[in-house]
Order: C-alpha cells, then sequence, then structure tokens
C-alpha cells in the first residue's frame, strides 16, 4: 500500500510552457534560498516577469535571502541580455551568478532548487522534459549538496556584474 503525500505536489513537465509554470510555482515556494543550474539562463523561464516578480519580492523582503546561479555557458545570456542578469546587477547583494567551471560541464541536467525542500529537475537541460516537486526535502538536498560543490569550485562570472552603459 502506498503511503498518502500529505505535504507538496508532485508532477511531470513536458513544455516549456509547463517549466515556466514549475519554476514560478517552486520559486514561490522558497523563503530563503533560490539556487539554479542552468546551461544558458533558459529564455522565456528564468527572465519571465511573474518569476522575476517572485525573485524581487524574495530578495527584498527577506534580508538574509540568496539566490545563486550556476551557468554553464553563459554567453547566450550575457551577449543577448536576460531579464534576471539585470535584476542581479541591481540587487547584487542577494543575486550571485557563477560560471561552471569547464571540467564540471559535463551535467547533462537542469535544476532549479527552492530552499532545501522543492525542485524542478531535467535530466536533459537541452529538453522540457522533467519533474517538479514542491515538498521533497530528500531529493532537493541531495542536488543542493552537488550544487554546492560545483558552486564552490567555479569562478564569479564577471561579466554579470558589470553594469552596462
Amino acid at each position: 500500500m502506498e503511503a498518502v503525500r500529505t505535504k507538496g505536489r508532485r508532477w511531470v513537465i513536458s513544455t516549456k510552457e509547463e517549466m515556466r509554470l514549475a519554476a514560478i510555482e517552486v520559486a514561490n515556494a522558497a523563503t530563503r534560498k533560490l539556487s539554479i543550474f542552468t546551461h544558458d539562463l533558459e529564455p522565456g523561464i528564468y527572465d519571465d516577469p511573474d518569476f522575476l516578480e517572485i525573485v524581487q519580492h524574495l530578495v527584498l523582503s527577506q534580508s538574509y535571502a540568496r539566490i545563486r546561479v550556476l551557468i554553464a555557458n553563459p554567453t547566450r545570456a550575457i551577449k543577448t541580455g536576460n531579464k534576471l542578469v539585470h535584476l542581479g546587477r541591481r540587487l547584487n547583494t542577494y543575486i550571485e551568478f557563477r560560471h561552471v567551471r569547464e571540467d564540471l560541464r559535463t551535467h547533462a541536467e537542469s535544476f532549479f532548487l527552492a530552499d532545501e525542500t522543492a525542485l524542478v529537475y531535467r535530466l536533459q537541460a537541452s529538453r522540457w522534459e522533467g519533474i517538479a516537486d514542491t515538498y521533497e526535502p530528500a531529493v532537493a538536498k541531495m542536488y543542493g549538496k552537488m550544487f554546492d560543490e560545483i558552486w564552490l569550485a567555479s569562478e564569479v562570472e564577471i561579466e554579470f556584474r558589470q553594469l552596462g552603459i
């Protein structure tokens, strides 16, 4: 007999729109920390106005909030611009970007964690198929540990800190 879930919601995502909605719902579950491991800051997901509003509200309402973004290939986000990058430049005390070290760019997945409880996970960053869960602490903690290891080994992305003229 299967145990009944008492917290959270788990669902499968398969399209860009479902990914956008999952990112918004999971971000909304955060109270102090968001961790994003992405290959190129997926346009239409992390620069969505609803997502950005949640991020901005989190960092402005919680003095201890922290948003960390690991980007495997930041070239497109830097050249074409991204609203999360612009928000990060304005709120650089709370939002940090790092470029994944070259030898660690072998990770094909992409994931997004809220605190250490909620997550959106895609096995292949180039595809939209994945899962989202608003309460899965064990899995979120596992990916949080991997995120922290890559974060510590990666470099601060200077391009994201420069102010545009």
